[in-house]
């Protein structure tokens, strides 16, 4: 579960990144400047450069979709970390429960995890993944996978969409 979360995590970091660097004017020419912000060393940095050029900049219903889950990424933000900087720790006579510890600002920070804590959290930043990859939910899916060639039939939409209609 660590794995997928730290990969989860990654792919968001990424498609923020990636969505924020075609914000900028000449993206391919080399002599780009680009804010430090871009640097992603500082996630909450690139969030807020994020903010400003992609969800702030989305329209209606996008709008929306993107601002709850950067408001989901910087409330995950926490967790995320105790996971990627903590060192890890359990007691044999409960293996169920993980703790990890780690020190920030010279105050010694403890976070417990069950098993169903980390499949709850790995399947929230899937969810955020999705979403911010695709705003338009699975109408943005099928359109760049049109594009790309691929193609969904009806009937298969409307089972994704969960239609008890039949494919006239």
């Amino acid at each position: 579960m660590i794995g997928k979360i730290i990969v989860e995590w990654g792919a968001i970091e990424y498609e923020v990144f990636n969505q924020t660097l075609l914000t900028f004017d000449g993206v391919d020419d080399e002599q780009t400047a680009l804010p430090s912000a871009m640097n992603n060393l500082q996630l909450t940095k690139l969030l807020d450069l994020w903010k400003e050029r992609v969800v702030e900049k989305s329209q209606g219903e996008r709008s929306l979709v993107l601002q709850l889950q950067l408001d989901e990424i910087l409330g995950l933000k926490p967790f995320r970390d105790a996971i990627v900087h903590g060192v890890w720790t359990w007691s044999p006579s409960n293996l169920a429960a993980i703790s990890t510890v780690r020190v920030r600002k010279k105050q010694i920070l403890t976070t417990k995890f069950t098993v169903d804590d980390l499949e709850d959290f790995d399947s929230r930043l899937a969810s955020i993944n999705f979403k911010i990859r695709y705003p338009g939910g699975l109408e943005d899916l099928a359109s760049e996978r049109a594009e790309s060639g691929v193609y969904f039939s009806r009937e298969f939409l409307n089972m994704m969409h969960g239609s008890k209609e039949p494919d006239a």
